[in-house]
């Protein structure tokens, strides 16, 4: 969930999904939603897939998370002390 006063930021790829008049019409009544579009044949998914294993690598595989709550905690709290300090996500080999 995203509080009201704050606005939410799309990454979307080069779909057409989101350039039909419904999708066009419903973006314009709800002006804090804002699209970024991938350029055409970018790798972006490897970043998402890289952050998502970073998460695993610092956050996850170091407790035991019994219930769904407490799994949803550990990913809040890693999200939260990365965006203490956010900076652009950069793929880094390793």
């Amino acid at each position: 969930m995203v509080h009201d006063g704050l606005d939410v930021h799309l990454i979307l790829d080069n779909y057409g999904t989101h350039k039909t008049k419904k999708v066009k019409y419903w973006l314009v009544r709800h002006p804090r939603f804002h699209c970024h579009f991938t350029p055409t044949y970018s790798s972006w998914v490897n970043l998402v897939e890289r952050f998502f294993a970073r998460l695993t690598e610092h956050q996850l595989r170091r407790d035991t998370h019994r219930s769904v709550v407490a799994l949803e905690k550990a990913i809040q709290d890693y999200l939260d002390a990365h965006n203490e300090q956010p900076k652009p996500f950069r793929y880094e080999i390793s």
